[in-house]
């Protein structure tokens, strides 16, 4: 175990912090600490996170990464991980974003939870979540990473608040009763055609199998997802480049649509 002083945590954090502001890329974080394990990943987390709130910064969600075969195929990893959405991460469906904001985005499609009650885990099960759900939105992530070229380990997402950016909401909720997630079809379309298809399946079996691993694993460390907070459990199919004057549109068989345009 790495175990990492707590001036190692602050300064790692700090230098996420600057790479985003300065839209500049670090070497990978698990070339310094190429022992690292996921507990101090996390503490560089919270502690990016702790910045980002001394300077206004509200959290309104969380995020899950890694959750379909495809991401964890594409980035090599083999579990899930986890971040926090802020309120300066939201953008308006079928608004417009500009890339410059970001560093070497992508772009992602899921199933976003709307929390009508506290989840406290351990011990919180799919069925709870689906009980525990106001609505399911359709709705694209745009991630993006601060360490060079995408060339990341486990660890290395984990500190960079599990490679976070944006959220686009989609503008048609649905009530979990209305639509079954684990058989919900996706089509991402980008300017016009067809690049990805996906179903609710391929996040860890079902979405809501997702939101309680999240509530279980931040339980561990006295965390509650809280109602009226914005989970997204994790990418439908792999993840897209993006780049100025891109068009993406997702479509999800019974819950609508959601887009973005990058400028």
């Amino acid at each position: 175990m790495a175990d990492l002083s707590e001036e190692q945590i602050r300064q790692t954090a700090e230098r996420l912090f600057e790479a985003e502001q300065q839209r500049k890329t670090l070497r990978p974080l698990t070339e310094s600490f190429p022992h690292i394990e996921p507990d101090d990943a996390y503490r560089i987390q919270l502690a990016l996170i702790e910045m980002k709130k001394a300077r206004g910064a509200k959290i309104v969600g969380k995020k899950i990464g890694l959750t379909s075969k495809a991401m964890q195929k594409m980035l090599n990893v083999n579990q899930p991980d986890y971040g926090h959405i802020l309120d300066g991460m939201m953008v308006e469906d079928g608004g417009h974003f500009p890339v410059r904001e970001l560093i070497q985005p992508k772009i992602e499609p899921e199933i976003a939870f709307i929390l009508d009650h506290d989840l406290k885990g351990p011990g919180i099960t799919a069925l709870q979540v689906l009980a525990a759900t106001r609505l399911v939105v359709p709705a694209l992530e745009i991630i993006d990473s601060r360490i060079e070229g995408w060339k990341i380990k486990l660890c290395d997402t984990i500190a960079d608040n599990a490679s976070s950016a944006r959220v686009v909401l989609g503008s048609s909720p649905k009530r979990v009763d209305q639509v079954d997630l684990k058989l919900v079809g996706m089509v991402l379309e980008k300017n016009g055609e067809v690049i990805q298809t996906g179903a609710g399946a391929a996040v860890l079996g079902h979405p809501a199998t997702a939101v309680a691993w999240l509530a279980n694993a931040v339980g561990e460390f006295g965390v509650t997802l809280k109602a009226g907070e914005v989970i997204m459990p994790g990418a439908i199919s792999a993840a897209s480049d993006v780049a100025a004057g891109d068009l993406f549109c997702a479509s999800f068989g019974g819950l609508g649509m959601v887009s973005v345009r990058f400028v």
